[in-house]
């Protein structure tokens, strides 16, 4: 499974707690920065893993490609992860649409997100640099909701400080793997089912399968 490096590891557990064969190869996750780029780095991975696997898979939602990685699927025949972001793919659509509609004005984080705020946002964006340009950014913003997939005090710690470089007020919203949990299920299954019979490519050229990389 070609998976968004912001949730390969939450994949990776489902998948060794059900006992699921997958072996998830995860692609940086500050993809997320630049969108555009992410069914190009999607396709290339998926040609690469069908020269050694029968059945490839994609832990994606949409993710702001506009359907891009849509077409990259259906090109390959291969099928990703429902969803229009992985803050659906983790709260359901319902939920997330009752937190925008609630506040507009809601930046929302993950447990990956929370934990790899200075990393993924703070430098990215140049606020370790400019730190004026954090209003510039986030000056509609109201509220920093936090999806959270495991509520340990070291992430519970993480949001707040991210929250406190927005300057905005945390909220903390547990919603676990469970929907994780049921969309890859439903991803595993549509993928033995749509490429149960396609024969094995032969094994040319690529590399070895990554393993999963250490969540930051």
């Amino acid at each position: 499974m070609v998976a968004c490096g912001a949730i390969a590891r939450h994949v990776t557990d489902v998948a060794g707690r059900r006992g699921w064969p997958v072996d998830v190869v995860p692609l940086p996750p500050l993809l997320h920065n630049r969108p555009d780029r992410i069914a190009a780095a999607v396709e290339r991975e998926v040609v690469r893993l069908r020269a050694r696997y029968a059945r490839v898979a994609v832990g994606y939602a949409d993710c702001g490609t506009y359907g891009a990685l849509d077409e990259v699927c259906a090109r390959w025949a291969v099928p990703r992860l429902a969803g229009a972001d992985c803050y659906t793919v983790f709260a359901g659509t319902a939920r997330m649409r009752a937190v925008l509609e609630e506040e507009p004005g809601t930046y929302v984080l993950t447990d990956y997100l929370a934990a790899s705020f200075t990393r993924s946002v703070v430098v990215e964006l140049g606020l370790d640099r400019y730190p004026e340009l954090r209003d510039d950014y986030f000056g509609h913003y109201r509220r920093v909701v936090w999806l959270a997939q495991h509520p340990t005090p070291g992430l519970r710690a993480a949001a707040e400080r991210a929250a406190g470089v927005l300057g905005l007020p945390l909220q903390e919203v547990v919603v676990g793997d469970v929907l994780l949990e049921r969309a890859v299920g439903e991803l595993v299954a549509r993928t033995a089912e749509g490429q149960a019979d396609r024969p094995s490519p032969p094994r040319a050229g690529g590399g070895t399968v990554r393993p999963p990389r250490p969540r930051p």
